[in-house]
């Protein structure tokens, strides 16, 4: 006859021992899981304009979640200007970058391998700040106009608008000084008179600096920033690319959709304070103008009117620009976005 079960200190012991070897053992499970899901996720090197009063738009794919659902993880890189973007995407160093899509009808005219996926900014946040001396466009003339790298959306903004109001780039002194910080900066001390800038420096803007137009409102089909890469990536990382832009459309689905998560977002990465004003403008403006498009639409009618206002300043050689864009990318995304 077999004996009972002992219920003793022994049997406790025992059972004590087993829970812990039990824990333990699925705690190593666990740590041996972990990182083997975390390799699983592919890298993909993005490159955006350096975090500012929107980077709550800019980020919320690489920073909250939705690029690890589409089995990615995004490394960003944050650069002055998109033309620097395009440097290294053209060099390699990235897969993707969000600009400007003037300097890419640029290098496509030339021959360049590169593609736009969409346009998820398909309108302006900046305008034309200048100091209370300058009463509108023509008071410009002779004076100093800050813009930034040649080729990218605040110098194309810039020719753009002495253009519509009869003046040549001759008029005026251009000052190429980087970032909108960098020119809100330079305005603020006296150092230029005029420069193309967020609207996110409305609120903090001196007395004597004035909004002197939105850009929304002269140039309405000036396109902000598209997301950019190349043939050469397409070709080896099309399902990735295809990963990339669902998780980027969820990420600004969700974003447009919550002003707390989104400025939250924005003060993590910037630093900024929860008394500045800035995070909260630019947000309300960008959703209230729709300024922020997160289906990323590919507007060719827009993509148009950009190359032809860039034929006027630069020398861009015939070419078709249905050969610019991959259409393929965004809808194979929302199809994914759809199950």
């Amino acid at each position: 006859m077999l004996s009972p079960p002992y219920d003793g200190p022994m049997h406790s012991t025992f059972t004590s021992r087993m829970t812990c070897i039990g824990a333990a053992t699925a705690l190593l499970l666990t740590l041996a899981i972990a990182p083997a899901s975390a390799q699983e996720l592919k890298t993909w090197r993005h490159g955006v304009i350096e975090a500012k009063s929107d980077a709550g738009f800019m980020l919320m794919a690489s920073r909250r979640g939705f690029a690890e659902k589409q089995g990615l993880k995004i490394d960003v890189l944050q650069v002055k200007s998109d033309t620097i973007g395009l440097k290294a995407l053209l060099a390699g160093e990235l897969d993707s970058y969000e600009g400007g899509p003037g300097g890419a009808i640029v290098a496509a005219s030339r021959g360049a391998d590169i593609k736009i996926l969409g346009c998820h900014w398909p309108t302006l946040v900046h305008g034309v700040f200048a100091r209370s001396t300058v009463a509108n466009v023509q008071d410009l003339k002779g004076k100093t106009f800050a813009i930034s790298a040649p080729g990218a959306m605040p110098d194309l903004l810039a020719r753009a608008v002495l253009e519509k109001y009869g003046m040549a780039p001759s008029d005026v002194r251009f000052a190429n000084l980087g970032s909108d910080l960098d020119r809100f900066k330079a305005l603020s001390a006296g150092v230029v008179d005029a420069g193309v800038v967020s609207t996110e420096y409305l609120p903090v803007a001196p007395k004597d600096i004035r909004l002197l137009f939105a850009a929304r409102d002269v140039m309405p089909n000036f396109i902000r920033i598209c997301f950019v890469t190349s043939g050469k990536v397409l070709t080896e990382r099309h399902d990735d690319a295809v990963r990339f832009v669902a998780s980027e459309i969820a990420a600004l689905r969700f974003a447009v959709a919550h002003r707390d998560e989104t400025l939250a977002l924005t003060r993590e990465v910037t630093k900024t304070k929860e008394d500045d004003p800035r995070p909260g403008f630019i947000f309300d403006e960008a959703v209230k103008y729709k300024d922020v498009d997160p289906e990323v639409p590919l507007s060719l009618d827009k993509l148009e009117w950009m190359k032809a206002a860039l034929a006027k300043t630069t020398n861009l050689p015939p070419f078709d620009l249905a050969k610019l864009v991959d259409a393929d990318v965004r809808a194979k995304a929302l199809a994914l976005l759809g199950k």
